[in-house]
């Protein structure tokens, strides 16, 4: 039986970007049960992920040491997975390589010093690779703009949307309830989510409430407070903190609209997760988001708060004039983001390379 390692540590963080696509992927595998290949997860504690996952997988225990060449995974598997372009961790010996990469927002962001740095370590990845995965057409054409790939198979996977059941308890409310009406976002609090646009464009927009969840705690993050204090909308403005799934799902399911600002995203799931609960989407038109948002999505050019707030004015019009149509189109493409799909399409990958 051939032997695959995902290298698949990012788990410990679940409920980040990396974390949600680890989660999501490994628990699609299993639900594959591919018993022609033997698995193996690289985690923290393989206890508590063996009761998530079962014993479909074998599981070896992550160690930060093995980040250093002299004491990399000397097991010879027949392939290895490096679910994302950032980890350190690599096999000690050169045997079949596949990279998944999400997105190189290194080459922009960031000191030089560290832009350089980050792109020799990305470069030793992929003249490592056997075969390469990218998460969306922009991210594969980003990828082959900025640096030489190498001539190896390259494919494009999709994520899947990781809300399906959409159904909350009547009397379920989180710790922080927001005031509404309210627009919606979340994400990490850096300069590329790009949220302070929307703390200006809401001193145009009265009759809204802001709602921002995710890891706020950040020099971005104060940035923000400190524009939220200057227009004195303190009371008007909600920062939540991270969320997990169930308080994320209330925000989205009660929110008139989700709004996503964003600079760059390789992919970009939370305007997905918004679709599922046929909310107007508002997103920026750059990178990888209109190839997700699709034709019926509303779209900023750019970031001119005025601007901005008519944009939405204007969609929110449009979409309350037809809300059943954008519903039902929101919901089925949601629904075309499969983890399902996406587990399919890594098995047809894997038995590729071992071929």
């Amino acid at each position: 039986m051939q032997q695959i390692f995902l290298e698949s540590h990012n788990l410990k963080n679940k409920y980040s970007g990396f974390g949600q696509f680890n989660y999501h992927l490994i628990k699609a595998l299993a639900s594959q049960d591919p018993k022609d290949l033997k698995i193996t997860l690289n985690v923290n504690k393989p206890l508590l992920w063996k009761e998530e996952f079962g014993a479909i997988f074998e599981y070896n225990k992550y160690r930060s040491i093995t980040r250093h060449k002299p004491f990399r995974i000397k097991k010879k598997y027949d392939l290895w997975h490096c679910l994302n372009q950032n980890i350190k961790i690599e096999p000690f010996y050169d045997i079949p390589y596949l990279l998944t990469v999400h997105d190189i927002h290194f080459v922009t962001e960031g000191s030089p010093g560290i832009q350089e740095k980050l792109k020799v370590i990305f470069r030793e990845k992929l003249h490592r690779a056997h075969a390469i995965v990218y998460i969306s057409e922009f991210t594969k054409k980003d990828t082959n703009t900025h640096f030489e790939v190498p001539d190896v198979p390259q494919y494009v996977i999709r994520n899947g949307n990781t809300i399906i059941d959409v159904s909350i308890a009547e009397n379920y409310q989180p710790e922080v309830v927001p005031k509404t009406p309210y627009l919606f976002s979340i994400g990490d609090f850096s300069e590329r989510k790009n949220f302070i646009s929307l703390v200006e464009m809401l001193r145009f927009l009265p009759e809204y409430n802001l709602v921002l969840s995710g890891n706020n705690t950040t020099p971005y993050g104060d940035d923000l407070r400190s524009k939220v204090e200057q227009f004195g909308i303190k009371n008007r403005v909600l920062l939540t903190g991270k969320v997990e799934n169930l308080q994320k799902q209330y925000y989205l399911q009660n929110c008139e609209a989700f709004v996503f600002p964003s600079l760059r995203e390789g992919f970009g799931m939370p305007p997905i997760e918004a679709m599922r609960f046929g909310k107007p989407i508002f997103i920026s038109n750059n990178t990888s988001l209109p190839e997700i948002g699709g034709e019926h999505s509303f779209y900023w050019d750019h970031y001119e708060s005025q601007y901005m707030a008519e944009v939405l004015k204007n969609g929110m019009t449009t979409y309350k004039n037809n809300p059943k149509f954008y519903e039902d189109w929101y919901i089925a493409r949601a629904d075309t983001f499969s983890w399902e799909s996406t587990a399919k399409q890594y098995l047809d990958v894997y038995k590729s390379i071992l071929s």
